[in-house]
């Protein structure tokens, strides 16, 4: 699925939840942004996280700023799932916030309290 400067792979067997994954990329980074958004095996999502972080597990998320207008995102969504009852969330809420945090962090924020302010605000504006 393609939209704008937004592109959405799922080489996943299972089906997306449905999200406003470009309006909220639009309204966090920006329509010029260039995004591309994968959800992946957790054997992939380990591969990746091995190679560019050194961490030898999957996990939920992972963003890679490519340049200032674009950057990459992840999803490992049998970790998602797995995750979201320990965030107290559903499983396509807990998507969304990861989401949030993922093109915050392409905006070039580091986790604070400022952060999770603007999380909490763009949860509550996509609510």
């Amino acid at each position: 699925m393609d939209s704008d400067n937004t592109t959405i792979r799922n080489s996943t067997k299972g089906k997306l939840p449905r999200l406003p994954f470009v309006c909220i990329k639009n309204k966090i980074l920006g329509e010029k942004y260039e995004l591309g958004v994968s959800f992946v095996s957790p054997a992939k999502q380990k591969e990746i996280n091995k190679k560019y972080r050194g961490i030898d597990k999957t996990t939920n998320i992972l963003s890679f700023p490519l340049s200032d207008s674009s950057g990459d995102i992840s999803f490992d969504l049998q970790k998602v799932k797995k995750d979201a009852p320990l965030f107290d969330m559903s499983y396509s809420n807990f998507l969304k916030y990861l989401f949030i945090h993922g093109l915050l962090h392409l905006k070039g924020m580091d986790h604070s309290a400022i952060m999770e302010r603007q999380e909490k605000k763009f949860l509550k504006m996509f609510s």
